[in-house]
């Protein structure tokens, strides 16, 4: 597997930013005057976006009265509090140190609005260090459609069978098995307790980056 670039997905791949959704949906409550739910009840579902975070913390559907309401205000919130508490998964600056030692280009491929995007890439210090920021906003088409991959492959100059996309979402593989590139599924992500990344269909399934690290290794050295 010869690679000149690899693409993360960022919520659940790159960045653990579950907590910050976690602190704004508790905020919410703690100010209507209602009991925490179980944090793990709100990082279940964060794949699921805005809507399926808000359902989950009030019980609510998006058809009930108040819904969107709320949907609004935690996009408010989110966006005034989206770096606070997200970080790097362990093992994930290590393997971009890594990745930069070898001279291979990294960069971010998500569904999340660049108004949240760009502002935490900025504030975690990894702006300067992607190549490549793919958000809906440059897009007609998200995940699962394989324009965003195609998007930035292009953008990098790069043939997408040189380039492998990490995801923790079958939206991400489907994604870049469509637009070419190699696909590696991660098992320490938002993943549903229902849903089980080796039946995405990737080239590869890791648990942990310095498993990715260590595939990467291998590729690079021919082994």
């Amino acid at each position: 597997m010869r690679l000149d670039a690899v693409l993360f997905d960022m919520d659940g791949t790159l960045l653990d930013t579950a907590p910050d959704f976690i602190a704004v949906c508790q905020a919410m409550l703690a100010e209507r005057g209602r009991p925490a739910v179980a944090d793990q009840l709100i990082r279940d579902v964060v794949s699921g976006g805005a809507r399926a975070m808000v359902s989950a913390t009030f019980g609510l559907t998006p058809q009930d009265e108040g819904f969107e309401a709320l949907r609004l205000e935690f996009l408010e919130r989110y966006q005034a509090h989206c770096a606070v508490h997200t970080h790097l998964y362990d093992g994930m600056e290590a393997l971009l140190q890594d990745l930069e030692k070898a001279g291979l280009i990294w960069g971010v491929v998500t569904n999340k609005p660049v108004r949240f995007a760009e502002p935490i890439m900025r504030q975690l210090g990894l702006a300067e260090r992607s190549r490549v920021l793919i958000c809906p906003d440059h897009v007609t088409r998200s995940k699962p459609d394989p324009e965003p991959l195609t998007l930035a492959c292009n953008t990098l100059g790069l043939d997408p069978s040189r380039v492998l996309f990490v995801g923790d979402d079958l939206r991400d593989i489907e994604s870049g098995r469509d637009a070419g590139t190699k696909t590696v599924a991660v098992r320490y992500g938002y993943i549903h307790p229902d849903d089980n990344p080796d039946h995405w269909g990737a080239d590869a399934v890791v648990s942990h980056p310095a498993e990715l690290r260590d595939l990467l290794d291998r590729a690079l050295c021919g082994c």
